[in-house]
């Protein structure tokens, strides 16, 4: 602000001021003279004598208005400002943008409204004018919210979490057990800065208090920057921040693309793994921050912006995508319908995979930072921001959202009074207009057959209707523990696979009330052996016929998949029906089915002496018969290893 003014100051030139005055010009320059000097109480004192010498002397009051301005004075800011625009209105069309400003940030809404459209009327400047455009619709947005409260009680989290340090940016895994957040410590070994980030972790105790916070001591490093991380719903990957010191290295070790980057760290039983860099296309020379990873443990929306002296600008939302290959897509940015010319933070992707909640200063809102929410279109673009209304945003600077699975409890960080000091961590129930879709979750444990041991697997579930991967990930190798989130209501196919072993197959209505605690597998991988068999539960044929449905898709390549992958392994497909009906009828029908597995899979290449179909019609059943639940386990196609 301070060259600001000066740049204004030495364009005004002996003989071209608004007065005539010598004394009030002399006291004027000398104000300009401090100013210089960056002596701000004698610039104040002689820019006030020099307006009290001439009542009808401008640059004075401009100077005084904005110094007022900087020093946070916006009473007075506003009295200098209103003065000039009585004075002379087209003198410095600025300080009437500066005025609208200023009422908006302090509630004044019809008078603000009022001087951002006589503004528009004097301005050509495209930047300014779209400023003053969007301070339109914030007034008429604004005046409407204030009158239509959304329900809105946050609670502290309490000293388990906060303390009198600032805590911000959480994030929670799917079962909403354990907390993940950023803590700004005093660190007084770090020159110039005197503090760092780092992360600290709280499990919620069988009470549903959170318990005591902790350091991740192999995440966080004892003297550099850490912060705002994402988990994967099950809790085993995080990607965060690491921002790097002036010669590009993050504490002298790794390097950097960026000022800032992301970088990944994975959960083995209780221990984390070093970060690894994302590097390009992901990170850049760019500034890369604030990841929020969705429930498919595939794609990855973050902010990148551009570092420039006076911190960050230009920031938008991207999104890339994990590829087969393991490598990550380029970055692509969001519409228009998120992304503004101004600046977006704070993403995040809800476990719905729909529900994107962000910050922006760019659409309708209080003025500074809002949170809106955008719902993803059935075309995959991303719907119109939603603001979330007062006294969720406010006039100061609201970010740090997280919306726990439920969609019924967020969580984000503010230094409102009564707290423990700073910017401490709140939850409030958020109000059902808000809320993401249903989100279930399943969690379960990847064993050997044969001898029990846990077993590290790839976990995959496949919405059955759209036949695209819905979640995914990765057991615990030591545990052999997963966990995964996914949309209620739905129908969805499970696989699940590791390197020598067959693919485990199942299918599973998620209800839409389903249960709090979440559903519970038990998944036990066969070794790829001889006489090893499994059942391909997500196989489907239309009632007595043969013709595979597209549902079945997942499946058959899951299962030309696993032939490629051994190119020695010879299987037989088995076909099963129930006993309903007459017996050759099913004996053929099963026979049928079998081959027509088997047709489909050599017509992706397999070579046909590898896979051998037999029908058995309905004289291996697995269950009774007696039962539509029996008949239907009973109606299966089996993989078994010759």
């Amino acid at each position: 602000m301070v060259a600001v003014l000066i740049i204004w100051s030495a364009s005004a030139q002996p003989g071209g001021y608004s007065t005539t005055d010598k004394k009030a010009i002399k006291q004027y320059e000398s104000g300009v003279e401090c100013m210089r000097q960056q002596r701000a109480a004698c610039a104040k004192s002689e820019f006030t004598k020099a307006a009290a010498a001439d009542d009808r002397f401008v640059e004075p009051r401009i100077m005084l208005a904005e110094i007022a301005e900087q020093e946070g004075d916006d009473t007075a800011a506003m009295k200098y400002y209103r003065e000039v625009m009585s004075i002379a209105p087209r003198f410095f069309p600025v300080a009437q943008l500066h005025l609208a400003d200023l009422e908006f940030r302090n509630g004044q809404y019809a008078e603000a409204e009022r001087n951002y459209k006589g503004y528009l009327e004097k301005e050509q400047e495209p930047q300014r004018k779209a400023r003053a455009r969007l301070g339109i619709e914030n007034c008429a947005f604004a005046s409407r919210a204030i009158q239509q409260p959304v329900p809105f009680e946050p609670k502290n989290l309490g000293p388990a979490v906060n303390s009198s340090d600032p805590e911000y940016y959480p994030c929670i895994t799917a079962d909403d057990a354990t907390l993940i957040y950023t803590r700004r410590v005093k660190a007084p070994e770090i020159p110039i800065y005197g503090m760092q980030e780092d992360f600290y972790v709280s499990n919620r105790g069988t009470d549903g208090e959170w318990q005591p916070a902790r350091t991740i001591p192999t995440v966080s490093t004892s003297a550099y920057n850490e912060g705002a991380g994402t988990l994967t719903p099950d809790g085993r990957f995080i990607i965060f921040t690491k921002c790097a010191l002036e010669d590009g290295s993050y504490g002298g070790v790794l390097r950097g693309l960026g000022s800032c980057d992301l970088f990944i760290s994975r959960r083995v039983g209780e221990r984390w793994s070093p970060p690894e860099n994302l590097g390009p296309p992901v990170n850049s020379m760019n500034w890369e921050s604030q990841p929020s990873m969705a429930s498919d443990g595939r794609t990855l929306y973050f902010v990148r912006g551009r570092r420039t002296g006076n911190g960050v600008s230009d920031m938008d939302i991207y999104t890339t995508a994990l590829q087969a290959d393991g490598t990550w897509s380029k970055p692509e940015k969001l519409g228009p319908n998120v992304n503004t010319p101004y600046q977006e933070e704070s993403v995040q992707i809800h476990p719905d995979g729909r529900t994107l909640y962000f910050s922006s200063n760019g659409h309708p809102g209080f003025g500074g930072l809002d949170i809106f929410v955008s719902r993803m279109q059935d075309d995959g673009t991303w719907g119109k921001a939603l603001n979330l209304g007062y006294p969720i945003n406010s006039g100061a600077d609201e970010n740090s959202l997280l919306v726990g699975a439920d969609g019924r409890i967020a969580y984000f960080a503010s230094d409102r009074p009564g707290g423990l000091g700073d910017l401490d961590l709140y939850s409030f129930e958020l109000y059902p207009e808000a809320r993401p879709l249903a989100v279930g979750f399943i969690r379960g444990k990847v064993t050997d057959r044969t001898n029990g041991q846990p077993v590290e697997a790839d976990v995959e579930l496949l919405d059955l209707t759209t036949g695209k991967l819905a979640t995914a990930a990765y057991s615990d190798p030591k545990t052999g523990e997963f966990l995964v989130c996914l949309p209620t209501g739905r129908s969805y196919a499970l696989n699940t696979g590791a390197e020598g072993y067959l693919f485990f197959s199942e299918n599973y209505d998620v209800a839409a009330n389903a249960p709090k605690e979440g559903i519970t597998l038990d998944v036990r991988l066969s070794p790829l052996t001889a006489g090893s068999c499994i059942t391909l539960r997500n196989i489907f044929f239309n009632t007595a016929s043969y013709e595979l449905l597209p549902a079945s898709n997942a499946e058959l390549d899951k299962l030309v998949q696993l032939l490629r992958s051994n190119p020695t392994l010879r299987i037989e497909l088995g076909g099963h029906t129930d006993n309903v009906g007459n017996d050759a009828a099913n004996q053929k029908l099963s026979e049928q089915r079998a081959n027509a597995v088997r047709d489909h899979v050599e017509s992706k290449g397999i070579d046909g002496a590898r896979v051998t179909a037999k029908g058995y019609g309905e004289t291996v059943p697995v269950a009774t018969n007696d039962t539509e639940e029996g008949r239907a386990q009973n109606r299966r196609t089996e993989v078994r290893v010759l």
